[in-house]
């Protein structure tokens, strides 16, 4: 589970993680809302991912009484919805399309064809045969 929140952690840009500024110039656009919606539900699981693993560890233990795993379980509904891993949307960084992304370049797969018909990604050639 702590891999999942990692991952979230890895999708937001470097330049994002350590500052306060929310509207942070994305290659050749500015951030729209989706990509700055999604960076809060990004730094939402980042707050609540330890609190989260704690309440859920208690609600799978079946030696704990009833009455503890209830007070887990009406806990974790407690929390915010933007807290779990699940919320968040792996988002191209140039039009942040939350659809058909490459996941080693960030780049949704339009963007990606563009950009690899023109040979302006290393190690992508055009397929012939």
């Amino acid at each position: 589970m702590n891999q999942l929140f990692r991952n979230a952690i890895k999708a937001i840009p470097f330049c994002l993680q350590n500052s306060n500024v929310m509207f942070q110039q994305v290659r050749s656009r500015w951030a729209d809302n989706r990509m700055i919606r999604d960076f809060k539900r990004r730094q939402c699981v980042v707050q609540y991912a330890d609190e989260r693993l704690r309440l859920r560890t208690l609600l799978k233990n079946k030696i704990l009484p009833e009455a503890i795993r209830e007070d887990a379980r009406a806990k974790i509904m407690e929390l915010p919805r933007n807290s779990h891993y699940l919320r968040t949307t792996y988002r191209c960084a140039l039009t942040s399309r939350g659809r058909g992304n490459v996941w080693p370049f960030r780049l949704s797969r339009i963007v990606w064809r563009d950009i690899a018909d023109h040979n302006r990604i290393s190690g992508v050639q055009r397929a012939m045969w």
